[in-house]
């Protein structure tokens, strides 16, 4: 299966965000000292045999420079998944004589692919990213100013989002390394891994032992990512005494499930977490349930587990989403903040407890964590111009039944809506339904729970609208990620690109870079960012003017139900 939108001039073509930043761009290629700036008529990209070639414990690799910027693409940190592999921990790469041609991007790993560009305002807006789909999918991509150089840069990983079910890390084009590893000389890393029925199917209670880790191999994906860059990103410029992680909306939940597994331990020194608070994963009961109804969908006995290793994973796919439909509508809705289907679950061992709630992961303590979310995580009118004009009341009825990613609020849905008005009475109606659907409630706890740890928390909203479609876009869910990566005037879909966001990312990824070196953002471009406290709530407010507020949204979350 080949879905082939990105070409190699899009790719080539990244860099038009640092040049309209006015980064400087070195002709040469080989040095990033040069503050000369680019010429349209002089080389900008660089390959060949002798050029952007690194080690790797399993072997050479061989990618190009760009703008200054070396790019190694689709580096294998794991063996294929599939076959035997399928539902066991990841295993490494097989040793490699030739030099391995880092030259495109990996795998995406398998997931629901048909109708993915069906919304074609959704397909602009996102500009979605995809290529080969397949279990050989351990891949990942690295952004470096220089290779071998003896300097110890800060490395950041990227963990992209999409839940724990679809995604890969390069899916937008502002998830692209060039920019912010110019800008502030460090490493950037992005990462595929299993995803969904492949990487979240818990077996172990029909297959027994052997089966022990497969409802959390998709995370143990990313423990082993982490584990190539420990070993293998001195040689790429990095420092593996400095890594911090960082990921967005399932990408956020990644974050957090990490910070609660033993074996990531060490990994990785800070985490930032975009609008994925994942407080909470599933339940062992309900994930063994799970696998046992995949079996029987499949029509296997549990002495015929092994079968479930050679059906073609589209067909693997359709079988173990059934499952979790049937097994969903027979328990009814699942308590609030618990993560259902196939998601880490809470074995007891991998995964020795849920993150942060009930109680905060001791393996977090020394970990600094900034935390963001956006102000319209949900926006209801961005594709219906008509809801621009709906009333307070119509706002109501609205979110009696759904609101935003959760179940609606019933009885207690008009004084929610009125809380919010009262608390941002500058709002119209679509507004404040937008907070209503995207309110800031686990954020919040997430922060509450990390600040009793020794290490700081920062908080940070952000409400920059966009002003596409109208000005309908609003903050969503996804727009701030360019912000903090330098893209903003290669994510133009997102934000229509010149001074303005650029002014804004600036900053962002200033703040970025400083909570990256020192595990504290202040002193990046913003201003002043004190930790968070749970008396007060500070919070960043990142717009055209950032600010500083004290919990703006405190009265109104407390009309909401409990996490």
């Amino acid at each position: 299966m080949r879905f082939t939108r990105r070409n190699f001039i899009r790719t080539a073509g990244a860099g038009s965000a640092s040049l309209a930043i006015g980064a400087p761009i070195m002709a040469s290629g080989c040095k990033s000292t040069s503050t000369n700036p680019v010429s349209y008529d002089k080389q900008v990209l660089f390959i060949g045999d002798d050029i952007a070639v690194a080690e790797t414990k399993y072997g050479k690799v061989r990618g190009y420079i760009l703008r200054d910027i070396y790019y190694f693409l689709g580096i294998p940190y794991g063996a294929d998944t599939s076959g035997a592999n399928r539902f066991m921990p990841p295993q490494k790469p097989k040793p490699w004589d030739d030099i391995f041609p880092a030259v495109w991007w990996g795998n995406s790993a398998p997931q629901i692919m048909e109708r993915r560009y069906a919304n074609l305002y959704q397909s602009f807006a996102d500009h979605w990213n995809y290529d080969d789909v397949s279990e050989d999918c351990l891949r990942l991509n690295v952004f470096t100013p220089a290779i071998n150089d003896g300097k110890k840069r800060p490395v950041l990983v990227w963990l992209h989002g999409g839940g724990f079910t679809n995604g890969n890390g390069i899916e937008q084009d502002g998830y692209n390394g060039e920019n912010l590893a110019r800008k502030g000389d460090i490493v950037f890393v992005s990462v595929n891994h299993r995803l969904g029925p492949l990487g979240f199917t818990n077996l172990v209670g029909v297959g027994g032992e052997k089966y022990a880790a497969s409802g959390n191999v998709g995370m143990l994906d990313l423990v082993a990512a982490l584990e190539w860059v420990r070993d293998n990103i001195e040689n790429f410029g990095g420092d593996p005494g400095n890594v911090t992680i960082i990921g967005q909306s399932g990408g956020g939940a990644k974050v957090t499930t990490l910070t609660a597994m033993p074996s990531a331990k060490g990994l990785f020194h800070k985490a930032v977490v975009l609008s994925g608070a994942g407080l909470r994963s599933g339940e062992k009961e309900y994930s063994e349930k799970l696998g046992e109804y995949v079996l029987k969908e499949a029509g296997l006995k549990a002495t015929e587990i092994e079968k479930l290793h050679d059906i073609p994973w589209p067909e693997y796919l359709n079988i173990a989403n059934r499952a979790a439909s049937k097994l969903a509508q027979e328990s009814g809705p699942a308590p609030a903040g618990l993560r259902r289907g196939f998601n880490p679950v809470v074995d007891g061992f991998y995964l020795p407890q849920h993150p942060y709630f009930p109680e905060t992961t001791p393996l977090a303590e020394n970990i600094p964590m900034i935390i963001c979310s956006t102000m319209n995580e949900s926006s209801p009118s961005r594709n219906d111009a008509s809801l621009e004009n709906i009333t307070l009341d119509e706002v109501k009825e609205r979110v009696k039944q759904r609101a935003g990613f959760s179940s609606g609020y019933g009885d207690k849905a008009g004084e929610v809506v009125d809380a919010y008005a009262k608390a941002f009475p500058d709002k119209k109606p679509v507004e404040i339904w937008s907070m209503v659907m995207s309110t800031r409630q686990g954020v919040v706890a997430l922060a509450n729970a990390k600040s009793k740890q020794p290490a700081p928390v920062y908080v940070a909203w952000f409400c920059w609208q966009p002003p596409l479609f109208d000005g309908r876009m609003r903050a969503f869910h996804c727009s701030d990620i360019c912000f903090w990566f330098y893209n903003t005037d290669l994510m133009l879909t997102h934000t229509g690109g010149g001074p303005r966001p650029r002014k804004l990312s600036e900053k962002m990824s200033g703040a970025l870079l400083q909570f990256m070196r020192t595990g504290n953002p202040d002193g990046g471009g913003l201003p002043h960012w004190p930790e968070y406290t749970s008396e007060n709530g500070e919070v960043m407010v990142l717009d055209d003017v950032s600010e500083v507020k004290n919990d703006p949204d405190r009265e109104a979350r407390k009309t909401l139900p409990s996490v």
